[in-house]
């Protein structure tokens, strides 16, 4: 009979301790059930991204916020001489005036953004500053320049020999004709990913684009960052997607984060990057969300969209991404634990 009951208390005290044991898993459940396998991922446009990625992903890699991971990875295109369509070196408006615009969001909905910055190279810094030590999102022109310099930001001569040279040739019959996919056209077999050298087309305008860089942290959080110099030979003033919250960049740390590329007045027209987010919201894959976006486009302008280049990217807060465009030419480059900074043709409308 004592034997019985030493038993019983036995099977009770385990039986106790199993249900403890329970609830301490389901308090934990929340941290344990978070999956790591594609955490942290960093994806940014065009194959001038994978040297952006490879600074972006010196700061995931040490457990870094996604926030400054983007920040770091932008600034190396924009410091770049040889890439002539982001930062220093990007080329003029019709003027002959280099203008930036850029934007930056994290993971809590903060976000700050700059347009038709002048004399200032990492354009994405200073709409950092703009999110962190000023109630405003967005500053433009002589204000963003003003606030800048306020910040200790240094101010410098964007417009190098070679993109005067350029500008200067066009001017000589002052054609506008954006070229497509410009970014990909010295790319090539056995290319450095950590360099990017842009080539005049025969015949043809250099055209712009933008470097869009979205990113989650090992914690699972989202942020991104976009910045561009906007569109070669633009009229003075012009401002493309690039720094408009919703149109450029979005981040809804529930759901994921989008970016886009390309000509910045047709993603304007469909608030693109929010729209792609409100779709996986609904439980689109980051694909399908850039691809509906597309569409749309394509919907409100059909004559219109088969003669230019809109690209959407795209993230949700499970690691999964996705590309589409309007045309062939545009890629993205990915790198996690998984991806080697792996470059990606997204999927077209037009074939």
């Amino acid at each position: 009979m004592q034997d019985r009951r030493h038993f019983l208390k036995a099977a009770a005290l385990g039986a106790a301790a199993l249900s403890l044991d329970g609830v301490k898993s389901a308090h934990a459940a929340p941290f344990v059930k978070k999956d790591r396998s594609t955490k942290p991922i960093v994806l940014s446009t065009w194959d001038f991204g994978r040297a952006a990625n490879l600074a972006a992903w010196e700061i995931l890699k040490k457990g870094g916020r996604a926030l400054d991971a983007v920040e770091a990875g932008v600034k190396v295109p924009e410091a770049d001489p040889n890439n002539h369509t982001v930062g220093f070196s990007g080329y003029p408006d019709r003027d002959g005036r280099v203008t930036l615009d850029a934007c930056i969001m994290d993971e809590k909905g903060n976000c700050g953004s700059v347009a038709s910055l002048e004399h200032i190279t990492h354009a994405i810094s200073v709409a950092r500053a703009v999110m962190e030590k000023t109630p405003h999102v967005m500053l433009v022109g002589d204000g963003a320049l003003q606030f800048a310099l306020s910040q200790g930001f240094k101010k410098e001569n964007l417009l190098t020999p070679e993109s005067e040279k350029a500008w200067k040739e066009w001017l000589k019959k002052s054609e506008y004709k954006p070229v497509m996919n410009i970014e990909n056209s010295s790319y090539g077999q056995g290319s450095n990913p950590t360099t990017f050298s842009p080539r005049m087309l025969p015949g043809n305008q250099y055209n712009h684009d933008t470097i869009g860089m979205v990113a989650i942290d090992a914690n699972g959080d989202l942020s991104g960052a976009c910045t561009t110099s906007g569109m070669a030979y633009k009229l003075h003033g012009r401002v493309g997607d690039s720094p408009i919250i919703g149109a450029g960049l979005y981040v809804d740390n529930e759901i994921g984060a989008a970016t886009s590329t390309g000509v910045g007045e047709e993603v304007i027209r469909i608030v693109g990057s929010h729209l792609v987010v409100e779709l996986m919201r609904q439980g689109y894959s980051p694909e399908k969300a850039c691809k509906e976006a597309v569409e749309r486009i394509v919907k409100k302008g059909p004559e219109r969209s088969k003669g230019l280049q809109v690209g959407f990217l795209a993230v949700n807060k499970k690691g999964e991404y996705g590309a589409y465009c309007l045309q062939k030419g545009f890629n993205y480059a990915v790198l996690s634990e998984k991806e080697n900074n792996v470059l990606i043709d997204g999927k077209s409308y037009y074939k």
